[in-house]
């Protein structure tokens, strides 16, 4: 089969690899209908995180038709529509059953090395490293499905991909960044980058009930989506943001903040490279630090970004002396997907709204690059792998 792979920094190439199979009962094959290039996917793309291999398969946002099925899965059938979660859990182990899917304690095979740096294992990512169980991804033409009894869920008839293959990750991650802030009705919340996981996180803050949302990012195309989503916007280049910030709330700040930015790697034009061109010995942790002056005394920070290593500074004298609340961490897709699929069956929202490009497999390696640089008004990149 045909598949993006990766081969270092800035080198994504289409070439065949093997064809997925059954290795375990309750695994699935999947025909890949449609999946797409994910902002955290850049950081791979970037080079900034370890444990890649030359001519792993690349992908985390899939889904498509169920084409074969372990004896041990009773759950899907030949020909059913999926959307696949992008973290794998096994439904079983302690964290699974208390719903923190992306905490699972079973499903990384890595998850004894991962302990050392960590203290615990957690859930096995597809295409994504290493240090998350080397998983073949989904910017395949097929895709092997672990614990295919747990994560898929199926798409019901009258729904387009397009409307749904979202599940897979940055609907549920923008929703569960919300859903952290804790949010009362008639109040502000600001959104550090709007990229897709914000703008998600934009569109959840209203619909949790949020009164107002503040969209901070500075590329033109992101800032008149959030617009369109109801945010009012401010370019996070101005010297002065903080007191703009200020100055819109009537000195009060934002309720909560959510940082959507994380390590972002996303190449010229993003928040950190404005400022910092190469990765440091620690993490470039411009956004989380605006994050954490932005919020009001008392407030949620929410983190949904990706931050990989062990040094990350941020400006704990202030989350303590402002009496902040952090939350954090992997989405926990499976909990999400029910409740969110009824929203969008409901006309709530339709995810579809942010993508900007539609591809075959082979254009992949050069929407890499086009998504990096934010070049053609590219927001959101959607491959249809086979045909």
């Amino acid at each position: 089969m045909k598949a993006l792979t990766w081969h270092g920094s800035g080198d994504i190439r289409c070439e065949t690899v093997d064809d997925p199979v059954i290795q375990d009962d309750r695994d699935a094959i999947i025909k890949v209908t449609s999946c797409a290039i994910c902002g955290s996917d850049l950081h791979l793309y970037g080079g900034f995180v370890p444990g890649m291999h030359a001519g792993d398969v690349m992908g985390h946002e899939t889904m498509g038709e169920v084409v074969e099925v372990g004896r041990g899965n009773s759950k899907l059938k030949i020909g059913d529509r999926v959307v696949v979660p992008f973290t794998i859990s096994c439904g079983e182990c302690r964290q699974c059953k208390w719903g923190q899917f992306s905490l699972c304690e079973r499903s990384n095979p890595a998850g004894a090395e991962q302990a050392k740096q960590i203290g615990y294992p957690t859930a096995g990512l597809f295409g994504y490293s290493e240090m998350y169980g080397r998983f073949p991804g989904g910017q395949a033409q097929y895709l092997r499905v672990p614990y295919a009894d747990v994560g898929p869920i199926v798409v019901p008839d009258g729904l387009s991909d397009e409307q749904v293959l979202f599940l897979s990750d940055i609907f549920p991650t923008g929703y569960m960044a919300a859903e952290n802030c804790d949010i009362k009705q008639g109040q502000t919340v600001a959104v550090f980058g709007c990229g897709p996981v914000g703008l998600f996180a934009i569109k959840s803050a209203f619909l949790l009930g949020a009164e107002r949302v503040i969209a901070i990012d500075t590329v033109p195309e992101r800032l008149a989506l959030a617009r369109a989503s109801g945010a009012e916007t401010l370019d996070y280049a101005d010297d002065d943001l903080q007191e703009r910030i200020l100055a819109i709330t009537n000195g009060l700040g934002p309720d909560a903040v959510i940082e959507a930015v994380g390590m972002e790697s996303h190449g010229a034009g993003g928040v950190l490279e404005t400022l910092q061109t190469k990765l440091t010995s620690t993490e470039r942790p411009y956004a989380l630090s605006q994050a954490i002056l932005a919020c009001r005394p008392g407030g949620t920070v929410s983190l949904p970004g990706v931050f990989v290593g062990p040094a990350v500074p941020a400006p704990l004298g202030a989350v303590v002396g402002k009496g902040l609340t952090l939350k954090t961490g992997q989405t926990h897709v499976q909990r999400y997907l029910e409740p969110l699929l009824n929203l969008i069956v409901e006309g709530k929202i339709d995810p579809s709204f942010l993508i900007t490009h539609r591809i075959g497999l082979e254009e992949g390696p050069e929407a890499y690059k086009t998504f990096r640089d934010k070049a053609d008004g590219c927001v959101k990149v959607v491959i249809r792998p086979n045909g």
